[in-house]
């Protein structure tokens, strides 16, 4: 199909709007958890999908065990959850639309709920945690971001999704206001979210958050819900 040409040719300033469509090839690295049983049971599985922090991205898939759900696995019996774990490559930040073609993928080939898929991260995952639910506010059941922000003024699109928020209040890498302010104003909107500051802790507070089964059990008792 031949390229529409622009024909306005007035000398000036105007505007104008043109349509066009880019793709692109990613390769994803990523840990895969399927809980007992799966195959065997005709049902679907709740997901939750885990973003690491910084330290955690480059090549070697074996980083991401480091924290949070893809270490509990290893050490849980009877993880009710199927957990998909990407691994960020490095100088990369999570970008949400790569992010949300990974899971579609994954829903795509695995008996995943999609109404029971919950999203959580740390620190730059954390970061990405509040940014993906922003850009596809429709796709989470509830979000669980730790010692991580974003900004503020979007967070009016995910006051339908339940929030639990973490942060330690010593935390001297990600200020404890990068989380405040979040949960500040998705209170103000009308948000569904819970705030636990654990007062002693630094930059890791998803060590005490992920090794507790509250998070998990909270997380079950919420399936996704439309927007308004």
């Amino acid at each position: 199909m031949a390229k529409k040409k622009l024909t306005d040719f007035r000398p000036g300033q105007h505007a104008h709007s043109i349509r066009t469509t880019i793709s692109k090839s990613v390769i994803w690295r990523f840990l895969l958890y399927l809980p007992e049983g799966y195959g065997r049971k005709k049902k679907l599985w709740p997901l939750i999908l885990f973003l690491h922090g910084a330290g955690e991205r480059g090549e070697d898939i074996e980083l991401v065990k480091k924290h949070g759900p893809p270490k509990l696995v290893e050490e849980w019996d009877d993880f009710p959850f199927i957990v998909l774990s990407p691994q960020c490559s490095k100088q990369e930040w999570w970008s949400p639309d790569d992010l949300i073609a990974l899971l579609d993928e994954v829903i795509g080939r695995y008996s995943v709920d999609p109404d029971r898929v919950y999203l959580t991260g740390l620190s730059m995952g954390g970061y990405g945690t509040w940014a993906l639910a922003v850009k596809y506010p429709d796709r989470f059941a509830a979000i669980a971001p730790i010692c991580g922000g974003g900004n503020p003024l979007l967070v009016s699109r995910i006051k339908h999704i339940p929030a639990w928020v973490f942060h330690g209040a010593r935390d001297e890498t990600v200020p404890l206001q990068e989380s405040e302010r979040m949960v500040k104003a998705l209170k103000a909107a009308g948000g569904k979210v819970k705030f636990t500051v654990y007062p002693d802790a630094g930059h890791d507070s998803w060590t005490e958050t992920y090794k507790n089964p509250a998070l998990y059990k909270w997380f079950l008792r919420h399936r996704r819900k439309a927007k308004g």
